[in-house]
């Protein structure tokens, strides 16, 4: 899991941010590697960046992007906007070993001052990784536990979860811990560190949860890629703790 400390609005700084964490994970040899939410331009990027960058994806540096996923040969959870018509969404795309992206989850649950612009992506479809079913929520997709329930009911064995959701007012309240114990499926959640306008991630956690435990958790103040083993067979994780290590930012 990438724990990245991003800059809303710096697209180009966020961009070399995660491909430095990627080229990193796959050096100490991650097999599967997780972005935080919306990793290449942060939450509340329009104010600073606008919304006309987005591109219909894969874009040219998604292109650029696939093809070094394919010389690393690892596959990456990539969460960044993306455009389709007149509509913006949230999204997460899974780039296989082979470059090529297979599966993508547009984010449902988009009403906040901060997604004012996208749109939400309707159902959601567990993607396979490996010979195994993964559901895909972003963030506050898992506030309300239809979502869960729907991927439980198409054959997810696990959900993995691109966040940006601190602490606050707003914050997480036990929702990826009931999400976990109501399914019985494990959640990895990879959130980020940093600050925004209104927004503040210094203690937001990236975590492993499962039946209502959360099982391993990281915050840190700066970027750091967290690595652990896991057992497909028992999903559970087979590290007691993360390996962390700490990003130049």
């Amino acid at each position: 899991m990438l724990h990245l400390h991003l800059t809303p609005g710096d697209i180009e700084r966020n961009r070399r941010v995660t491909v430095e964490a990627v080229q990193h994970a796959a050096g100490i040899g991650a097999q599967w590697i997780v972005t935080p939410e919306l990793a290449v331009c942060g939450l509340q990027f329009p104010q600073v960046a606008g919304t006309e960058w987005i591109q219909s994806q894969p874009d040219p540096w998604m292109r650029r992007f696939r093809r070094l996923v394919k010389q690393l040969q690892c596959t990456v959870f990539l969460s960044c906007p993306e455009r389709e018509g007149g509509k913006l969404y949230n999204t997460v795309f899974v780039i296989a070993p082979s470059g090529e992206i297979v599966g993508k989850h547009r984010k449902v649950n988009v009403k906040s001052d901060s997604l004012y612009w996208s749109t939400s992506g309707g159902s959601v479809t567990p993607v396979e990784c490996d010979g195994i079913k993964v559901g895909l929520l972003i963030c506050s997709d898992v506030y309300t536990r239809h979502l869960t329930d729907d991927l439980k009911a198409v054959g997810a064995q696990m959900i993995i979860s691109p966040a940006s959701w601190g602490p606050g007012i707003h914050g997480p309240n036990g929702e990826w811990e009931a999400r976990t114990e109501e399914t019985g499926l494990p959640l990895i959640v990879c959130n980020r560190t940093g600050v925004e306008r209104t927004l503040d991630f210094w203690k937001a956690p990236s975590l492993v949860v499962i039946d209502g435990n959360r099982v391993l958790s990281h915050t840190s103040d700066r970027s750091a890629v967290l690595s652990f083993d896991w057992n497909f067979v028992t999903m559970r994780p087979l590290s007691a703790a993360y390996q962390a290590d700490y990003l130049r930012d």
